[in-house]
């Protein structure tokens, strides 16, 4: 095969994407769904699923200046038979928050600097639908808000058609409540603050406007100086509108393996069994429970594919290390070195559990960021939970998979360690020991140690659940278990799960624990009775029809662990 398409992995420039051969998945099909809805439009997604990618495209296709390129960028694709009406008719005033420069002038000059550049920019674009001298003149005109008001007048004088497309029109914000606090970020989102009054020009302004973002903090605080916007975040109609579906990726694959880039006896399906615990299982939309296929992350996809494509086997790492800049991002913004009881609890409860039952949130203030009942649609927005079920008028928000569980596990792990350091090297020596050998009683009886000793812990921490938690963060640093909470298996649950990952380890032994807790003031009585169920109990999870399958044919350790306190009291392997 001739010219194989390239990865665009890291593109974001759809004119880049089609004209150097790249491969791009065909988003094109919405656009007349956008031009049905309302004019000015807000659209809400986590990181790296194809937010700027999709909007250099609808720049390409609106662009009055890209008009004649219609059939060499979109000839090949949906729109490219199903023109609309709009195609090619407006003038497009494109900025990213997310270039907003640092923080070595005020804030509002950094604002206003970055902004008056992309208007310069505009005038020097179309300079020819208007009048020489044009890009001059909005050149000589003193700030951002001076600029605007000049091209509302100059537009309106020649009828041209204005569209407004903002990239991350939260980031600049998010940024400032981060580093600089609520006071600032309010004076500058409420009353006379420069953000919100320039929101209140683009009203009437721009006959379309359509503006992404990761989070709706900013949205809420804005609304009511830029109060037609309409939020399609969780709208079925655009659920899969960003992301790949199970068809793409499996196409995607397909093309890859016949251009020679993958081995001739690939097993697609094996790959996509592979992928799909890790990348896939988005819904944003309730509607869309029953309606849409899940969706896979497709940042995450493209890496995963360019590295097969590279080394002939899978990434040692399943998760991209460049998404460690947005794992703290994130982190600044929820205020994880900051959570309070409630919120702390929240997100054990989603560790342990993985999924909580909530309401969903739309958009919500700054002011509210901390309140414990906003934080699981916070965790939404940014990708750490999804929509999995309903119950009643709630929804059920899950862990989508194991790219976002490994971040929770980082979280716990993150607490503990800094209130009690532990050497993890050790400890990943311990568990190859516990993995191709079978060693296991090293590795636990350290976890249950440290335990012990995390004094900080010892004055939050009770009860069985919380142990489980403790385990599950330390555990989920080694390489060879996916490591499942809450499995069920035969009508009960088993603690934790130590799956083998043998799609890149030669794994020969897998793991059941069940972790059991006594108080200081429980009896031996109670204590003999408590082993006994919980011999009964992992008995009967060993032999559960799921197990065969989860174990791969490794050699299959139920362990049990009694905690007196912050005590281990007793520990052994329970031989089916």
């Amino acid at each position: 095969m001739e010219n194989i398409k390239k990865i665009p992995y890291g593109i974001s420039n759809f004119v880049e994407v089609v004209e150097q051969n790249q491969y791009y998945v065909d988003k094109t099909a919405y656009l007349p769904l956008l031009e049905e809805q309302p004019s000015n439009l807000f659209f809400i997604r986590p990181r790296r699923f194809g937010k700027s990618i999709f909007l250099s495209m609808l720049r390409a296709y609106y662009d009055i200046n890209q008009k004649g390129a219609f059939q060499k960028r979109f000839g090949n694709l949906w729109i490219g038979s199903h023109p609309t009406p709009l195609q090619g008719k407006f003038q497009i005033l494109y900025l990213d928050f997310s270039r907003v420069g640092g923080f070595g002038g005020t804030l509002a000059q950094n604002f206003d600097d970055y902004c008056s550049g992309g208007l310069d920019d505009f005038a020097q674009i179309y300079e020819s639908y208007y009048y020489p001298g044009f890009r001059s003149e909005m050149k000589e005109q003193s700030g951002f808000s001076n600029k605007l008001n000049f091209l509302d007048r100059k537009a309106r004088n020649t009828d041209a058609s204005l569209y407004l497309i903002i990239d991350e029109y939260d980031n600049f914000t998010n940024v400032v409540l981060n580093e600089q606090g609520n006071e600032v970020y309010h004076a500058l989102t409420h009353a006379s603050g420069f953000y919100r009054e320039i929101f209140k020009k683009f009203k009437g302004m721009f006959e379309r406007i359509f503006m992404t973002g990761v989070s709706p903090v900013t949205l809420d605080d804005l609304t009511s100086g830029f109060n037609i916007g309409w939020n399609i975040s969780t709208d079925f109609q655009f659920n899969m509108m960003l992301g790949f579906s199970e068809k793409d990726v499996r196409e995607m694959i397909l093309y890859y393996k016949n251009a020679g880039q993958l081995p001739t006896d690939l097993d697609i399906e094996a790959m996509i069994a592979e992928i799909k615990p890790w990348y896939d299982n988005y819904c944003f939309a309730e509607e869309s429970l029953e309606r849409d296929p899940k969706i896979f992350n497709c940042d995450m996809v493209f890496y995963y594919l360019r590295h097969y494509m590279t080394l002939g086997k899978s990434p040692k790492e399943m998760i991209d290390p460049n998404t460690r800049t947005d794992y703290n991002k994130m982190k600044r913004l929820i205020q994880l070195d900051r959570l309070d009881g409630d919120r702390r609890g929240v997100l054990r409860k989603i560790t342990e559990e993985g999924q909580i039952v909530t309401n969903l949130v739309t958009t919500f203030s700054a002011a509210k960021i901390a309140d414990p009942e906003i934080f699981p649609s916070l965790l939404f927005y940014y990708g750490m939970l999804t929509i999995t079920a309903t119950r009643g008028s709630d929804l059920v928000l899950g862990i989508p998979n194991n790219n976002v569980r490994k971040q929770y596990y980082e979280f716990m792990l993150e607490e503990y360690q800094n209130r009690k350091y532990i050497n993890l090297n050790k400890l990943g020596s311990m568990f190859y020991d516990m993995a191709y050998d079978g060693h296991w009683h090293e590795a636990l009886t350290f976890i249950a140690q440290t335990y012990k000793e995390n004094s900080s812990v010892r004055d939050t921490i009770e009860g069985e659940r919380n142990i489980q938690g403790f385990f599950t963060a330390y555990l989920s640093t080694n390489a060879y278990y996916l490591i499942a909470p809450e499995v069920e298996l035969n009508h009960g649950y088993c603690d934790l799960f130590l799956m083998p990952d043998l799609q890149r380890y030669k794994v020969k032994h897998s793991y059941i624990l069940e972790l059991k807790y006594l108080s200081a003031k429980d009896s031996e009585a109670k204590a003999g009775t408590q082993w006994l169920e919980a011999v009964e109990q992992i008995k009967r999870y060993a032999v559960a029809p799921r197990v065969k399958q989860l174990v791969q044919g490794t050699a299959l350790h139920c362990i049990v662990m009694q905690f007196r306190g912050w005590e281990l009291e007793r520990i052994n392997e329970i031989v089916i």
